[in-house]
């Protein structure tokens, strides 16, 4: 097992009804100013805006807002932010929504409380020196960024989609009520599901050996998700699928089953945020389509990792070698994303990727040749445009 540090320092409040809790916790926080961030009319139409807005108001709060945040979230809206937080002294953001509205907030936070241009920290130009105070309201489960470091973005000059991670945006407290995730379409509750999992899984796919606890926690926490997903694609209301499945998103992304490793390959989420900056897809989607294409490219590098990911998470039964047994556990993952109706390759999401688009989407991803990704196995452009070449379907 690797040296590792462990810091979640998230307040969770958790179960029916705690968004009522809102400015209470907002007032913890000792701040003068509020900016409400939010996303789509969904809040407002389920009422749940209007309820933390007279929270705030109940707890004296002065708040303004700023809504529009679309998935893979803008760099443009984000600007709009950073200028309204100076324009009115804010000195705390409170997000309202799923992980887009959460990053987005990150990066606001980011530009208002350093000077310069906040693209800098995404495209790893210079280091953040601090972030305003961030709160959550969330209501979709699936990236995990109200309890993780980190946030991405997408720069609409280039389509670039850009992460960037710092101890500074962790959210204060995250208010999680499962209720508030029973009116998602089942697309993106399975979309969810799938990022969830990969947050763990590409933690779990590492070079290190010797990690008995961590692994263990990942694999029941994959089973956990795998078993909650199917019941809410017949069962939506299910509020106690709901509740182990939000929970698990936090758990996913707050660096717990990642103590003791290497930090994990990491090189799908690389390959899907450049489709997600290129078609705009929904993430956990796109995740899916490229997941089997960069298992069947570098298992040969790890297969004992990918047998026991087979055996311990997928149910497979051992094979006389350690290949046989990994290539039915990829198998058996893709066949279970077909049951939540997710895509397994980029076809299967409705497009027909060109030759010109598949080396574009390489050299993006590889940051024009100045990166490598992935620990399993080091990944180069070449590399990067046979996978996509491979999950093109």
């Amino acid at each position: 097992m690797e040296n590792f540090q462990y810091y979640t320092p998230t307040k969770v409040v958790f179960g029916k009804g705690t968004e009522d809790q809102t400015g209470q916790l907002v007032a913890e926080q000792g701040c003068r100013k509020v900016l409400v961030h939010y996303g789509s009319g969904s809040v407002v139409r389920s009422g749940l805006l209007e309820r933390i807005y007279r929270s705030l108001d109940k707890a004296d709060i002065p708040y303004v807002s700023l809504g529009g945040v679309v998935p893979n979230p803008r760099l443009s809206l984000v600007y709009e932010g950073i200028e309204l937080c100076r324009k009115e002294n804010v000195d705390f953001i409170l997000a309202v929504g799923g992980g887009s509205v959460i990053d987005s907030a990150k990066a606001i936070g980011y530009g208002a409380a350093n000077d310069g241009d906040v693209w800098d920290f995404y495209e790893k130009k210079r280091t953040a020196q601090g972030c305003l105070p961030i709160g959550v309201v969330l209501t979709i489960a699936a990236a995990g960024s109200e309890m993780s470091d980190s946030s991405v973005i997408t720069n609409e000059n280039g389509w670039l989609k850009r992460g960037y991670s710092s101890n500074y945006a962790r959210a204060r407290f995250a208010v999680m009520n499962p209720e508030l995730t029973m009116t998602l379409p089942k697309y993106q509750t399975a979309s969810g599901c799938v990022d969830i999992m990969m947050h763990t899984m590409e933690r779990y796919f590492n070079r290190c050996d010797n990690m008995e606890m961590t692994d263990g926690i990942s694999e029941h926490l994959l089973r956990t998700v795998m078993k909650n997903a199917e019941i809410l694609m017949s069962e939506p209301d299910d509020y106690n699928a709901r509740a182990e499945v939000m929970w698990a998103g936090s758990l996913s992304h707050n660096g717990l089953t990642g103590c003791g490793t290497d930090g994990g390959d990491w090189a799908s989420h690389q390959l899907e945020h450049e489709l997600g900056g290129m078609f705009d897809v929904a993430h956990g989607a796109g995740l899916a389509a490229v997941w089997g294409s960069w298992a069947r490219y570098v298992m040969d590098a790890a297969p004992k990792r990918f047998a026991k990911f087979a055996v311990n998470v997928m149910g497979v039964a051992p094979e006389s070698d350690d290949t046989m047994t990994a290539v039915k556990g990829i198998e058996a993952m893709e066949e279970f994303y077909r049951t939540l109706d997710m895509p397994v390759s980029i076809r299967d999401m409705g497009i027909e990727l060109s030759e010109e688009q598949m080396r574009e989407l390489a050299e993006k991803c590889s940051h024009f040749g100045k990166r490598t990704i992935g620990c399993i196995r080091k990944l180069d452009t070449e590399d990067m445009y046979q996978i996509y070449r491979a999950a093109r379907g």
